[in-house]
């Protein structure tokens, strides 16, 4: 492992729970910040729910991965399938996850469960994105 001279934890895949009024908001603020990092690993993006028509995310660059998933309360009865979805895409080392939250109802505890074991050593979250 390297060592990151800035003193921060650089092995932590960023995790930033993106939240908005309907799913087409949500993903055209992910691909807005897409395409401001600029960054050269990899992303993820988990999507809770259907795009409503063409979404801004269909044409990502190669080495971007979109994963959809049913809706409902991600951390109530939507935890195993996001849980099964994370794990696979933490397998895939990205830089940086997006998770498009649909209903920003339980957003504490969502990101309490992804501040807890085993995902505490995993991910470092940021700030919501607000769409």
């Amino acid at each position: 492992m390297h060592s990151n001279p800035g003193g921060g934890d650089d092995a932590r895949t960023v995790l930033t729970l993106v939240t908005g009024p309907g799913a087409a908001a949500r993903e055209a603020a992910i691909a807005a910040h897409l395409s401001d990092l600029h960054e050269d690993r990899t992303q993820a993006i988990i999507l809770e729910g259907l795009a409503s028509g063409s979404s801004p995310l269909d044409d990502l660059p190669s080495g971007q991965t979109v994963a959809r998933i049913a809706p409902g309360c991600l951390c109530c009865t939507g935890n195993l399938v996001l849980r099964v979805t994370l794990n696979r895409l933490l397998r895939q080392r990205p830089r940086r996850i997006f998770i498009g939250v649909a209903d920003s109802e339980h957003l504490d505890q969502l990101r309490s469960w992804l501040q807890s074991e085993p995902y505490d050593q995993l991910l470092r979250l940021t700030s919501d994105l607000k769409a």
